[in-house]
């Protein structure tokens, strides 16, 4: 069988992954509230995905080709098969729409119209828009400018047709956006008893239309949403006079006016608006234009309000202490004693936080460096670096300028930690630094200790809150030593280092992940006992498929959690029946990436963060870190089992890509999730 015919368009495959996400917010054992939240999460994937991965194939068709049409034709048949998928899952996420404001009706919050207002909510309304509204909006009629307005990418806006009972008077169009960046989405009305109100600020715009144009001639108001989704992509200036850093500022700025990828709608508009829209912004079938209901951005549901009880929201699960970390006690006295392993969100980020603002204040803490690539937005983890450089630590911060949608944030930052005497380094042309390490370096006596921390996401206490990753924390010489080649690295890059025992991208860990699945191919072979546990978010690299359909052949069992996109057919006879894949999507993001091969009985673990893309093993610089000690291996191997036993939260990723769950085998129910909480506790 060829190898090539079995291997999963990504984008598809993606979309697929999405679809999960919306399974959450049908699923009725969900509490309520997270549904809506769920919807705003599917919605803001979605438009993150166009304006990546969908502006990326509309810039391979936009290319001009020497060698013909030919090679554009698949980028395009890509383009209407995500368009036909697209549009079968708007469908499907406007009818849970509506059911999800049907079962909240029931529980006597109401989600209204602005045709449904009593006198009373009718005047609350008016006072509103007047006080905190009006002022800040600003409609354009379109009749009156030369150039249609440039549509921002984040925002969504009313297209309004104003018409009059009077036939003399002309048709007009315009256009408003909704300020729910200022105001918010959602506005609470006054409650009735026992009834909860909510409208959306579009309807409170909607209700004052009057009040907008009253200087006009115009009786009659229709007014229907519309959004444009802009390609993401960054046009890097080469100009050698400017910093990378003023290079990214720049580019992020020329951001906010890329090119259309996706117009959304609402189907119900009249054709004669829809086709002005389309005749003013220049759009086709090209362009990907979507119909949809009357609301879009539903990425504000994520922040939807609770106006009902506890339980429609997800039981609280408040991170716990690590065992061996105790208040008031030395985090750096622990890790020189025992490797520590973090999972969070079930265990403290603060752990980490203390960490960090221990090597502050230490006296005899010498150095402190790291990798960042996403933080918070009030971060305590660059406030510990500022506090340690204040110190008098020599602190060297790398900082990812290019992690996409937070170039501003890490500007921002960078330049704070560079004024607070910090070190800063922007890694590598052509190389995104993904890495998540932290080195600290301590005089006791007449050595140098170190200290290394190697993570499989990111420094950042928010998403630490909600990303299921981990996070070791060891004074393993094995460890530390290599970690300080890494960095070394970076002060230095014409030098390069061998690496024993750390597999580090893009220079050495494609292959020895290549040799880690060649020797469970080799002791296959020879009747030895074989297998591979993964758990990571994406696998869509095509060279590391085919080497894993090559060790299902060979007999060697593969196990594989992954989140997100798939690019490799499990379960097809005399492809990969030796191989099972499961997804798992629940209350927190699955993040962690971990690797466990069998070698012969003398089980090899890591953790790492990187996926097996080839972004990850070719364009960046990213880290897989041995785990040594046997408590934590068998720490991972716990995680890993109760995983693979979910059969509530466990999808099967097969070759139709039908997300079917997993049923269950016995009469015990595992969500996942919530067994390793119980499990943490238990610890």
């Amino acid at each position: 069988m060829a190898l090539n015919k079995k291997i999963i368009n990504r984008e598809i495959s993606w979309l697929s992954f999405n679809e999960r996400v919306l399974q959450e917010a049908i699923d009725p054992n969900v509490p309520l509230v997270e549904r809506f939240r769920f919807l705003g999460i599917f919605s803001n994937n979605l438009d993150e995905f166009f304006k990546v991965r969908v502006a990326t194939i509309k810039r391979m068709i936009d290319v001009e080709d020497s060698t013909g049409l030919k090679n554009k034709e698949r980028p395009k048949k890509i383009l209407n098969s995500i368009q036909q998928k697209v549009i079968h899952l708007q469908k499907k996420f406007e009818q849970t729409y509506q059911d999800l404001i049907a079962e909240l009706a029931e529980q006597d919050v109401h989600i209204i119209r602005e045709d449904n207002l009593n006198e009373e909510q009718s005047i609350y309304v008016r006072n509103f828009f007047q006080d905190e509204v009006l002022s800040v909006i600003t409609p354009v009629m379109l009749h009156n400018v030369k150039e249609f307005p440039h549509l921002r990418d984040k925002s969504i806006y009313l297209a309004i047709k104003l018409t009059s009972s009077d036939k003399e008077i002309d048709p007009e169009y315009a256009i408003i956006e909704i300020p729910s960046e200022e105001i918010g989405r959602f506005v609470v009305l006054p409650s009735a008893g026992t009834k909860h109100y909510i409208i959306l600020l579009d309807n409170v715009i909607r209700f004052c239309l009057d009040d907008i144009f009253g200087i006009f001639q115009y009786d009659q108001f229709e007014a229907y949403t519309i959004k444009v989704t802009r390609d993401a992509e960054l046009d890097i200036d080469n100009d050698l006079t400017k910093s990378f850093l003023e290079i990214i500022d720049a580019s992020v700025t020329d951001r906010k006016s890329g090119q259309p990828v996706r117009f959304v709608y609402d189907s119900s508009m009249p054709v004669d608006l829809l086709d002005y829209l389309k005749d003013k912004m220049g759009l086709d079938e090209e362009d990907n234009l979507i119909p949809g209901g009357r609301y879009h951005n539903f990425k504000d549901y994520m922040n939807f309000p609770n106006l009902g009880g506890q339980d429609m929201f997800y039981s609280p699960t408040p991170p716990l202490s690590h065992p061996l970390i105790q208040p008031h006690k030395s985090i750096l006295e622990v890790i020189r004693n025992k490797d520590v392993l973090l999972h969070f969100p079930y265990q403290k980020f603060d752990h980490y936080i203390n960490l960090l603002r221990e090597a502050a204040i230490d006296p005899d803490v010498k150095s402190v460096s790291i990798t960042l690539y996403r933080v918070a937005r009030n971060s305590r983890v660059i406030n510990a670096l500022i506090s340690a450089a204040m110190n008098g630590k020599k602190v060297t911060v790398i900082i990812e300028l290019q992690a996409r949608f937070d170039e501003k944030s890490n500007i921002y930052w960078a330049r704070m930690l560079e004024e607070s005497g910090a070190r800063v380094l922007f890694g590598l042309p052509g190389l995104k630094v993904h890495s998540k390490l932290c080195l600290i370096t301590r005089r006791e006596g007449k050595k140098i200790a170190k200290f290394a921390t190697v993570g499989t996401g990111n420094f950042h206490e928010g998403t630490a809150a909600v990303y299921g990753d981990l996070t070791l924390m060891s004074h393993d010489p094995r460890i530390t030593t290599e970690v300080e080649k890494v960095f070394n690295f970076f002060e230095a890059t014409y030098k390069t280092f061998k690496y024993k025992h750390l597999l580090v991208s893009p220079l050495y860990m494609r292959n020895r992940f290549y040799n880690l699945i060649d020797t469970e191919i080799k002791n296959a072979k020879a009747g030895k006992k074989a297998y591979i546990l993964l758990k990571i978010n994406s696998l869509v690299d095509k060279d590391i498929i085919k080497k894993l359909y090559q060790a299902n052949a060979a007999g060697v069992k593969i196990k594989a959690i992954i989140r997100g996109m798939c690019s490799l057919t499990a379960g097809v006879p005399g492809l990969s029946e030796n191989i099972e894949v499961i997804s798992i999507v629940d209350k927190f993001l699955e993040h962690g990436r971990i690797f466990v091969f069998c070698n012969g009985g003398d089980e090899k673990y890591y953790i790492s963060s990187a996926d097996w893309m080839p972004r990850n093993l070719d364009h960046r610089i990213e880290v897989a870190c041995p785990i040594y000690d046997k408590g934590i291996q068998q720490e991972i191997r716990d995680i890993l089992e109760i995983q693979l036993r979910d059969n509530v939260k466990a999808r099967i990723i097969n070759e139709p890509q039908d997300n079917r769950y997993r049923i269950p085998s016995g009469t015990r129910k595992v969500q996942s999730q919530v067994e390793l909480y119980k499990y943490y506790q238990k610890k």
